[in-house]
């Protein structure tokens, strides 16, 4: 009888101890967003993939940064950046852009564009080397902050660009921060040597 009993009650126990369990739940993290990259990192990922699969005697020409709308706005960094490099040894010049994130315009990581004749200069612009650019474009925007006084209160929200070049002007490559989507449409900008991080000019 009282083997009976206790296969009786074998099933009503597993019943209420399944009553009794908590179910558990699966809680999902939304994920981060993708964050921008200064100009310094960029550049130094374009040139290794240039310097090693293109021309071991590549030197940097330009270098912009490029406003992704899935990116967020970080001033001083940018979701995508585009540099050229120019090769002496095979007298061509090749543009390589690197982005954070898959976009309509670039590829995630880094991308090699169509190579081009190069003559040794590109209008006032020369090429230099990578160890030139020992200033980060976060640095850079500060001392560029520094100068810009009234006019970066008066434009609170707006892109901050940069262009990396080295022209007759000065005797670095200097990092032009922009306020605005480009040089062309911007009516201010400040030039800090990327080598020193010294401010240079002002241009309105």
């Amino acid at each position: 009888m009282n083997k009976l009993a206790t296969l009786m009650a074998c099933p009503l126990l597993l019943m209420l101890a399944g009553c009794n369990s908590t179910p558990t739940t699966t809680v999902t993290e939304a994920p981060k967003p993708t964050e921008p990259v200064t100009g310094q990192s960029a550049l130094y990922k374009m040139y290794q993939v240039a310097r090693s699969a293109w021309s071991a005697d590549a030197q940097v020409l330009t270098c912009t940064s490029v406003h992704l709308p899935e990116v967020p706005q970080v001033r001083g960094k940018a979701g995508a950046w585009q540099a050229t490099f120019t090769s002496e040894k095979l007298g061509r010049k090749r543009p390589y852009s690197y982005s954070v994130v898959e976009s309509a315009d670039f590829h995630k990581d880094v991308f090699a564009g169509q190579e081009e004749g190069w003559s040794g200069k590109e209008g006032v612009e020369s090429s230099f080397t990578i160890q030139a650019v020992s200033i980060d474009t976060t640095a850079a925007y500060q001392t560029a902050l520094e100068q810009a006084g009234e006019y970066d209160k008066k434009n609170p929200g707006i892109h901050i660009s940069f262009v990396l070049e080295k022209t007759s002007k000065f005797p670095n490559p200097a990092w032009r921060v922009v306020w605005g989507e480009s040089v062309g449409t911007s009516n201010f900008s400040v030039y800090v040597d990327a080598s020193t991080g010294a401010f240079l000019t002002k241009m309105h």
